[in-house]
């Protein structure tokens, strides 16, 4: 299959983004760290060093001893399950409000790498704008206030990562914090439930359809949650872009798989990499069944302004651009 050829995008992100839609080539397994959080206040100036380190030189990291409970993220994953066995007529009362990024949808996202839907079903929890998104107690009992609480866990963690880059990158240890305030209008952080459709056999060497295309993501920093025997996940670190060499994050029940994000990139004036990211279909010898996955994306309030220490970029609010991202990414809603 032949890169997409896209129109030019507003942003550098997105022209980058247009070039990655060949299948390129699979390579053996990268190492992706995985950082110790345990202790973290005693163990912080250690922990910052180490997170550094791996996000440099692959963008990728994994964590473990993070603080979410395994049981409460096992609730989560049975609650999204839940969630989209619901009928699409049920569903689709509650459908995506892209200007918003909250809600339902189904086989929207169009990646500029690919140019063909993504092969799965989303459901966004922005928590400012769920006014009418939110499936009815009979139909989901308590699924409202579970998912809020297993968000607030997640918001929670990311600051606690971010924390650590913000000292790096000169900024007072709450900088990032203030700038994902949960209790403002403003709050753009989003909890995305994904379900990747099991696969059609009659659809299984179809190249040009993938469960995710190629792409970096829109926000700070990307906590995911994956269930073991339910791969896919493949990573491309900048330095292999142009030969698109692609390796397979191996999922795990107990670790939480992060990945920074082109506002934190932006952010940071490059010494951050936002690094390439797909899940491809499984293949004959692999599981064909649904994939389930949970992403928390970590993205600053809207009035939020985007200047690095180093001013490299021009300054534009957090609010400006993740919506020229979800514009490039999603169809109309």
């Amino acid at each position: 299959m032949t890169a997409h050829t896209a129109a030019p995008y507003g942003l550098t992100e997105l022209n980058k983004e247009s070039r990655m839609g060949a299948t390129g080539s699979d390579t053996a397994a990268r190492e992706v760290r995985c950082i110790d959080l345990s202790d973290f206040a005693r163990r912080k100036a250690q922990i910052t060093e180490e997170l550094w380190a791996a996000v440099v030189e692959v963008g990728f990291f994994q964590v473990r001893h993070h603080g979410i409970d395994l049981a409460h993220v096992q609730e989560a994953f049975d609650r999204t399950a839940s969630f989209f066995a619901l009928s699409a007529e049920i569903k689709a009362r509650h459908p995506l409000k892209k200007a918003l990024n909250s809600g339902w949808e189904s086989r929207a996202q169009v990646r500029p790498s690919t140019g063909t839907a993504d092969q799965k079903e989303s459901y966004q929890i922005t928590r400012p704008h769920m006014a009418g998104l939110w499936p009815a107690e009979e139909e989901l009992p308590g699924f409202h206030d579970a998912m809020l609480a297993f968000e607030s866990r997640c918001h929670a963690l990311a600051m606690q990562i971010l924390s650590c880059f913000a000292v790096k990158l000169g900024f007072d240890a709450e900088f990032f914090t203030r700038a994902h305030d949960p209790a403002t209008p403003a709050y753009q952080s989003t909890l995305r439930l994904l379900h990747y459709f099991a696969v059609d056999p009659a659809q299984q060497a179809h190249l040009g359809l993938w469960r995710a295309g190629a792409h970096t993501d829109f926000n700070c920093l990307t906590l995911l949650f994956q269930r073991k025997g339910q791969g896919g996940l493949q990573v491309c670190p900048g330095k292999e872009m142009d030969a698109q060499a692609w390796s397979t994050v191996v999922p795990a029940d107990d670790v939480i798989t992060c990945n920074i994000g082109d506002m934190l990139m932006r952010w940071s004036d490059d010494q951050l990499p936002s690094n390439f990211h797909r899940v491809r279909n499984p293949l004959p010898d692999e599981y064909q069944g649904s994939r389930y996955s949970i992403a928390f994306f970590a993205q600053a309030n809207k009035d939020q302004v985007i200047e690095g220490p180093g001013h490299k970029y021009p300054p534009i609010t957090a609010g400006d651009y993740i919506q020229q991202r979800i514009n490039a990414n999603f169809k109309a809603y």
